[in-house]
């Protein structure tokens, strides 16, 4: 059974730092390539970033380019997303994203999200 499973979400200050987790279990985690997606109310689900198995490649949305970090532990199958200087409007619920590269329609799994609120 696939899990992923977010951590780290909650109540972080405009200009602080946060930092999300996701751990994965049930599948070979150095296949998937690994994304946080965010939902903000009223708004559809966009991609903040991806890091890719193997190569390492990262992208990242523009709005969070040079203030969001993302990178993976392949030891501990676990993804993260460092978010430096948030705004308000980086409010949302996260979402961690793993899709088998290995194929153009390769399995999807998320987790099941968790609330990042940016506020004085």
């Amino acid at each position: 059974q696939v899990q992923l499973v977010e951590s780290g979400g909650g109540l972080v200050q405009p200009g602080g730092s946060l930092r999300l987790s996701c751990a994965v279990s049930g599948l070979t985690f150095t296949d998937y390539s690994m994304s946080w997606y965010r939902q903000a109310p009223g708004l559809e689900r966009e991609l903040v970033a991806t890091i890719e198995g193997f190569t390492y490649r990262t992208n990242y949305a523009d709005s969070v380019k040079g203030r969001f970090a993302i990178w993976r532990d392949d030891v501990k199958n676990t993804v993260y997303l460092r978010m430096n200087m948030p705004e308000p409007q980086d409010t949302a619920v996260y979402y961690c994203h793993a899709r088998d590269s290995r194929a153009i329609d390769g399995a999807v799994y998320w987790g099941q999200g968790t609330q990042v609120t940016v506020s004085p």
